[in-house]
């Protein structure tokens, strides 16, 4: 999922339940309305290619190094916004399909998040 700075998302992409989300995350980023400041992501997303797409995009990567890999810059201030992902997770979790994943199918287990996500945009 992106979110934007204020908590609200921007696009999905659904990988199957026994792969990582890391391999959709660069093509996630050509979805993005403008080129953003930052990306901050957690250490799932801990890749020295995936960093360099985001340089090469003209953001600045906020993701923390794993701990087998060296160290790397990222400063606090901006991996502390990754809450608002995760508080728009626990948003979207409300909705008990998406909690449950009632929804069989992957088309319909998307249009679901989409129509929480939307729900979520109207909320003030």
């Amino acid at each position: 999922m992106i979110a934007d700075g204020h908590g609200k998302a921007i696009g999905f992409a659904l990988a199957p339940g026994q792969a990582h989300e890391l391999p959709l995350a660069p093509a996630m980023l050509n979805d993005l309305p403008a080129i953003p400041l930052w990306v901050v992501a957690d250490k799932g997303y801990a890749s020295n290619a995936f960093r360099e797409r985001i340089w090469d995009m003209g953001a600045r990567p906020a993701i923390p190094a794993k701990r087998r890999d060296g160290a790397v810059a990222c400063p606090k201030w901006a991996y502390r916004c990754r809450h608002l992902v995760e508080n728009l997770w626990a948003r979207l979790k409300e909705w008990r399909a998406v909690a449950t994943r009632y929804e069989k199918t992957a088309t319909s287990f998307l249009a679901v998040i989409h129509i929480a996500a939307a729900a979520d945009w109207i909320k003030i």
